[in-house]
């Protein structure tokens, strides 16, 4: 068992939540003290029900229920709220810090499965770096980076890969920054339809990994983090989203 207001004052300032602008950490408030945190990527009722029945205290996700702004609480959002608040269940959510954490990070874990070296800062967002670019030796072939990361592969590029650049989530938006770096391959979760051409002319291979496929490795790696230094028992809950 552990005391909900110890386990966020840590992992705040594990994740150094003070750099981001967003509301990170405890969103709902529930139980005092915690028995059981069920882990998952995105904040949905279909997440809270399964973590009710698990007999979860607390749910601990990566895209939280309250971003920059306050809702009203109606609608889905209402509901999600009060089923939370009805069950006694915390809700701590963790966006960008989990995001750009070097070690615990979607993206350090990404890096990790590419098997990416001498990584650097990359990805820009509101002036914070998010993403990593590494270096992958010896060289690689195109079609290995595909099944690897079974995701959509946009292959323009050459198919020997040396860099790679990665920024998980809806970061398709980035792929200027990745060309600019010189990248050979550019990985996040999300597309639009401007990527492809993009690509062609550059000259970058892409691919895109779904947003909650691209972002299962933070949850998981804090979970691992949590259940090797509190006494409390965890669990992670997929909720597929091919999206």
């Amino acid at each position: 068992m552990v005391q909900r207001d110890k386990i966020v004052k840590d992992i705040n300032e594990l994740l150094n939540v003070a750099l981001t602008p967003e509301h990170n950490g405890l969103q709902v408030e529930g139980k005092t003290e915690i028995k059981k945190i069920v882990f998952g990527v995105s904040a949905t009722m279909e997440l809270f029900k399964a973590a009710k029945a698990a007999g979860a205290d607390m749910v601990m996700t990566h895209h939280g229920l309250i971003w920059n702004t306050a809702e009203n609480i109606t609608g889905v959002f209402g509901r999600r709220v009060a089923f939370l608040i009805k069950n006694d269940i915390n809700l701590v959510s963790y966006h960008l810090p989990l995001d750009r954490h070097p070690v615990l990070g979607n993206n350090a874990g990404l890096a990790k499965l590419m098997g990416l070296k001498n990584i650097k800062p990359f990805g820009a967002y509101h002036g914070i770096d998010i993403g990593f670019m590494g270096e992958v030796n010896p060289a690689r072939d195109m079609e290995s980076f595909c099944a690897l990361l079974n995701g959509e592969c946009v292959i323009c590029g050459r198919n020997e890969i040396r860099r790679v650049a990665v920024v998980s989530g809806g970061a398709h938006d980035m792929l200027g920054q990745a060309i600019n770096a010189g990248v050979d391959l550019f990985v996040t979760g999300s597309r639009d339809e401007y990527v492809l051409e993009q690509c062609r002319e550059a000259g970058l291979n892409f691919i895109a990994m779904g947003h909650y496929n691209s972002e299962v490795f933070g949850i998981k790696a804090l979970m691992e983090y949590i259940r090797k230094h509190y006494k409390v028992e965890t669990e992670f809950i997929d909720i597929p989203n091919p999206f």
